[in-house]
């Protein structure tokens, strides 16, 4: 029995369950019926939109500000967070083309990189423009955003956040991405400017980061 007791508990411990690692929901992105990405649980308790553009410089103030509270909220499971792009120009359709045609994915580390690095590529899409505008301006409109992005280094980024170069030629060579980014920035036409949120539904426009982090405590994200 003194031999048998300590194989019995032995072979109890072996045999007990491991718990399954939590889901890493901040890699998981997934398309939705408004035509966004949806980044984080899709069965969250609380589901913010937000809506903005790649040229919006309060878009990118506010990503700086909300990033490692957001992705902590996303990373617990209890908050999915919706990218709806409103377009402001035509530098921003570039971009907002470039970050849909990435894919599930590529499209959480390509949406990060344009918000981060956005002063240094606008910077040099208006250069790039300024010199180069008249010259494309016989291209075809899918041709002329393709020289645009390539111009402003939008390509090399989302290259480096891991889109392959297919998916980049695949982008431009339709209207398919063209239209569906055009569908999106319409159905955003209820937010006056950006960023603006829905948060379960409601509409909020306005805020700032101090503000919308305990309305989404209050909403139950942790």
């Amino acid at each position: 029995m003194k031999t048998f007791l300590p194989l019995l508990a032995a072979a109890m411990i072996a045999a007990a369950p491991v718990s399954a690692a939590p889901r890493a929901w901040t890699a998981v992105t997934t398309p939705v019926a408004t035509g966004s990405y949806l980044i984080g649980n899709p069965k969250a308790k609380v589901r913010l939109v937000e809506i903005l553009s790649y040229t919006c410089p309060h878009c990118a103030h506010f990503a700086a500000e909300s990033d490692v509270s957001i992705k902590a909220m996303v990373r617990s499971g209890t908050l999915a967070v919706e990218v709806r792009n409103q377009l402001h120009d035509k530098i921003d359709l570039a971009a907002t083309m470039l970050a849909r045609c990435s894919g599930p994915a590529a499209f959480p580390a390509v949406h990060a990189a344009f918000l981060d690095q956005q002063r240094g590529w606008i910077d040099r899409a208006v250069a790039w423009d300024a010199a180069n505008a008249a010259r494309v301006s016989t291209y075809p409109q899918l041709a002329q955003l393709r020289a645009l992005a390539d111009g402003a280094g939008l390509t090399a980024i989302a290259r480096t956040a891991g889109v392959p170069a297919a998916a980049i030629d695949a982008c431009f060579a339709d209207e398919t991405a063209l239209n569906a980014a055009l569908k999106v920035s319409q159905s955003t036409e209820g937010a006056a400017g950006t960023p603006a949120f829905v948060l379960n539904g409601k509409m909020i426009q306005t805020v700032t980061w101090a503000q919308l982090q305990p309305m989404l405590r209050a909403a139950g994200a942790k």
